[in-house]
């Protein structure tokens, strides 16, 4: 029997523990639980790295949302429910009879336990708090696994977000439980679900977002390449001054390639221009290679 390895994250922890009770007691189905973002990242590499690698992710739509900066009333106590899952732990499946279930980070026998700081995908996931931003991790550093979004209610706008990022899914989390089997498996056959009553929201969405991008893409090639050189250190969060020592420019002359990337994207701030930057596809500086040789070819 083709067993399928599923790893629930959601930092509400009864909710975890429980679905991923009731989903181990499938006979083809071993999984853990996992309750934030780092930690899910850190259970995935660590499963990788014994080659026991997970198929499935299963992702609160909200994981986090209520202890980000500004998440207004309610925030302390999102924020003590989500204490045991930003300390980055990796939940035990309760006991079920005749259950197989996975081995987490905690549990593997032989294993070394993880670095105090996590390994370099879930760093790299310390800052994101969201389940679609997960999605997004889970996609660039392991491509293999499915990713089904569990939301509370319906919204095509973050349903389209979800899909673009890399799920496979979007599934209320009042469906049934053999409704999410059949997705779950569903995935594993490179089938994409989104449910019917939001599916022409989800492609509306969809199609507006290409239409952004082909228009940002537009007025990105409108640049010179040394302003989307400039552009791309932008994006990596440099400064000023950072961005002149780099390519070997005066903070004069840098202020002024910015300005220019500003007004030629047709934009105010850096932070508008860094999101049309992403929505062309356009990624940051290289920091960690070579800085721009002196007298290079770029205008």
């Amino acid at each position: 029997m083709v067993r399928i390895r599923v790893l629930v994250v959601d930092d509400h922890r009864i909710f975890a523990e429980s679905l991923a009770a009731a989903l181990a007691a499938e006979p083809d189905v071993d999984v853990a639980a996992a309750g934030s973002g780092p930690a899910a990242m850190r259970c995935l590499e660590r499963a990788a790295a014994e080659g026991r690698r997970f198929d499935v992710l299963l992702v609160d739509a909200d994981l986090g949302a209520l202890t980000a900066p500004g998440a207004g009333p309610g925030g302390g106590q999102g924020a003590a429910r989500t204490a045991q899952g930003a300390r980055g732990s990796v939940q035990q499946v309760p006991s079920v009879p005749g259950a197989r279930t996975a081995s987490t980070a905690h549990s593997a026998p032989h294993s070394p336990p993880p670095p105090e700081n996590g390994t370099a995908g879930a760093k790299a996931l310390e800052g994101a708090v969201d389940g679609i931003s997960l999605v997004a991790g889970v996609r660039s550093g392991q491509g293999g696994v499915r990713a089904v979004v569990l939301a509370e209610k319906d919204d095509p706008r973050r349903a389209a977000l979800a899909l673009q990022a890399g799920a496979s899914g979007w599934v209320a989390k009042d469906c049934s439980l053999q409704r999410l089997l059949a997705v779950i498996r569903g995935v594993l056959r490179d089938e994409t679900y989104v449910a019917p009553a939001l599916l022409t929201g989800v492609l509306r969405e969809l199609t507006a977002a290409r239409k952004h991008r082909t228009e940002s893409e537009r007025l990105v090639q409108s640049l010179t390449p040394r302003e989307r050189e400039v552009l791309r250190c932008m994006v990596a969060g440099l400064g000023r001054k950072a961005v002149a020592e780099r390519l070997f420019l005066s903070p004069h002359t840098v202020r002024t390639h910015m300005q220019n990337v500003l007004g030629k994207l047709g934009v105010h701030s850096t932070l508008a221009a860094v999101a049309l930057a992403r929505r062309a596809g356009v990624g940051p500086a290289d920091l960690a290679g070579d800085v721009v040789e002196r007298g290079g070819q770029l205008a």
